[in-house]
């Protein structure tokens, strides 16, 4: 009888009521069961913690990230952040970013998360210089980390000259995914803007993530132009959009006919509540808006949603530690998601929803998958949230590459 490489035993997995094996071999899971007769060379009694494959998290700037008290100061605005890296952007060296972007991926590792979309800005300010950075990361952290990179045009594309050729550089370079920013566009050139990237990305074929109307104001329209761009270009299934901000400002009904759309194309919508909950509704008086888009309704017309760390101590966000569970506990409460059912949503949105969009099809915790795998101190999905604890081991490619060992007693 052939032995595996790795047994995982007695694990609670949210779509079993019994507890069950988990067998590896060759970095992938080649059993689920009630009880696993073969011996593995490494085996761990889990003793009924839950156990899902590994975190994934769809939306990162790891190039800016740890700069927050560098660059000091108070910001209240998205476009306040922008302005106050630009100085910063000017001394980039690739060494620098380096040294900083490791720093969030061993946090990442270390609270479960084995799959990135990083996002690099692309601009005449920094250059390519994030994109060369992240490339080199991706190659050197590849036993911890499946890392997308994403060409990511921050200070715009018609507004900052000479942005649209470090685009294509940067596809070139092997950039993963085309990045866009619209809504920072003067009007009249965010649908060239659309229509820049989408031409990139038909270049190199690649996916297409921009982040989208992230402004409370009710009459920013890239989000609909998005969808029917993706629509147009029948490029459903591979496009996704952050924040999404100023469709929680529109009307219900034109609300709905834009979630339609988003439907219809295909694509995902990724909200990140902490850095909405910190700048959105900064201008309202008395009742102050959540700032995250219409999370429900989005999820309710079937649209895939996700949920992720935008930011690390940068200038957008004073906080931020890499942990999926703590983005999903906010997400939790400033969606009012809180019943079981909406907390296995929530769930997903950190883990399989996150993957779809990534494209990843050896995702996931069945027979024949990648053994990316996370085991929480926590019996369940509500526990795991509640009590946000150790997370156990963090396994890649079926190698164990964190692992803790909890001394608290959770009073369940």
């Amino acid at each position: 009888m052939t032995q595996l490489d790795l047994i995982l035993r007695k694990a609670k997995l949210r779509e079993h009521e019994k507890l069950k094996d988990i067998g590896v071999k060759n970095g992938k899971i080649v059993e689920i069961s009630d009880k696993i007769r073969q011996r593995g060379d490494v085996e761990i009694d889990v003793g009924g913690r839950l156990t899902s494959p590994a975190f994934v998290n769809i939306h990162i700037h790891p190039d800016k990230a740890l700069i927050g008290d560098i660059i000091g100061g108070d910001v209240d605005t998205c476009e306040g952040g922008i302005r106050r890296t630009w100085e910063y952007k000017k001394k980039y060296t690739i060494q620098d970013i380096k040294r900083r972007v490791n720093i969030v991926i061993d946090l990442a590792v270390i609270y479960g998360t084995t799959r990135i979309r990083a996002f690099a800005d692309v601009d005449t300010i920094g250059g390519l210089r994030p994109v060369r950075a992240l490339l080199e990361v991706k190659r050197e952290r590849a036993n911890h980390v499946d890392l997308q990179v994403v060409a990511f045009p921050q200070e715009g594309i018609l507004k900052d000259e000479g942005t649209e050729e470090l685009l294509y550089q940067a596809m070139e370079l092997g950039a993963d995914v085309v990045g866009g920013i619209p809504w920072v566009e003067y009007e009249p050139d965010q649908k060239r803007h659309v229509d820049i990237v989408f031409e990139v990305a038909r270049r190199f074929n690649s996916d297409v993530h921009m982040l989208i109307d992230d402004t409370d104001d009710p009459t920013s329209r890239t989000l609909e132009y998005l969808a029917y761009k993706t629509i147009k270009e029948e490029y459903q299934g591979r496009v996704s959009a952050s924040h999404a901000g100023a469709l929680a400002a529109y009307d219900n009904t034109h609300a709905a006919r834009v979630i339609q759309m988003v439907k219809d194309a295909g694509m995902t919508i990724v909200s990140n509540p902490h850095i909405s909950l910190m700048l959105g509704g900064r201008k309202d008086v008395g009742l102050i808006r959540r700032g995250i888009t219409r999370v429900r309704e989005l999820l309710g017309a079937g649209v895939n949603v996700a949920t992720a760390q935008d930011d690390v101590n940068d200038p957008y966000y004073p906080f931020g530690k890499m942990d999926q569970l703590e983005v999903g506990f906010i997400m939790a409460h400033v969606a009012q998601m809180g019943t079981p059912s909406e907390l296995e949503t929530v769930y997903d949105m950190i883990t399989v929803n996150g993957a779809k969009a990534m494209r990843c099809q050896d995702y996931g915790l069945q027979t024949g998958k990648t053994a990316d795998i996370v085991v929480v101190d926590a019996g369940s999905v509500k526990e795991a949230f509640r009590f946000q604890p150790d997370r156990l081991y963090v396994i890649k490619r079926g190698k164990i590459i964190a692992k803790s060992s909890s001394k608290k007693k959770l009073t369940r």
